[in-house]
Parts: structure tokens; sequence; C-alpha cells
């Protein structure tokens, strides 16, 4: 198996043991060592008071592209730190995509940049995460 075959075994397991990605319809579209893109449709039950997508869906989305990268090498890896600037809003309707790439990586550190737009190409987000491994495996390979 490929170190790109492998991210992409690891991050459909996460997502099967997930019960929010699941929950929210979050897809997986592609995943690769050190890359990963998801997307989600927003939905009514995602809006916030002013009628576009709730700032917490548009950062578990990222959070979620984020953490198929972070685990993608199978080190079993949690977020020590994230933020999220956010740049659009989102409506009902519409698709957001979340396109993560690893930028660093030094022992048991990484930094993930996630940038979340519509699927039209329009800004909506631009996250950053820091993760840390744990120790073990995310799957049995």
């Amino acid at each position: 198996m490929d170190a790109n075959e492998l991210a992409a075994d690891v991050a459909s397991a996460m997502l099967d043991a997930e019960g929010t990605g699941p929950a929210w319809g979050i897809v997986i579209e592609e995943v690769r060592a050190g890359y990963a893109r998801v997307s989600m449709l927003v939905r009514p039950d995602m809006l916030n008071g002013h009628g576009i997508a709730h700032g917490g869906m548009i950062f578990a989305l990222a959070d979620s592209a984020f953490a198929y990268v972070c685990n993608g090498a199978n080190h079993a890896s949690v977020a020590a730190q994230a933020g999220i600037v956010f740049l659009g809003q989102a409506r009902h309707g519409e698709i957001l995509v979340a396109e993560a790439q690893e930028v660093a990586r030094e022992g048991r550190a990484g930094v993930t940049r996630v940038a979340v737009r519509t699927s039209d190409g329009r800004t909506i987000a631009e996250f950053t995460g820091y993760s840390r491994t744990l120790g073990g495996t995310v799957i049995d390979i």
C-alpha cells in the first residue's frame, strides 16, 4: 500500500467511525498523503440567526479535512490548536468545499492549512490547524 492509498483508507475509516461527519453529510472527495478535500451541503439546520451558515459548521468542515490530513500517515493525531478567519457567507443550498494541505511536520507536531470555499470557488474561510500525534495508529494494516 502506498502513502496515498494509506491516507485514503485512514480518512474513510475515520469518517465511518464518526457520528458527526455522517450526520452533517460530509463527503470525502479526495484524500492523498498530505492533502484532503471534503464537501458538505449547507442545510437549514446549519444556519445561524442571520440565515447564513453557522461559523461552527464551517469550522467543523475545515476541522474534518484537517483531521484527515494529519492522520493520513496512520499516526493517531489530534488538534493541539486551530484558528479560523471567516471571509464570506454561505447560504442554504450551497455546497462548501474544504481543501486541506499539510504545510509542515516536525516530530510529533504538524501544521495544516484549510481553505473553505463554495463549490463555485467563492472564499468562505481560511483555517490553520496545529496537530500533535498521540502515539499508536488509526487503522490496522
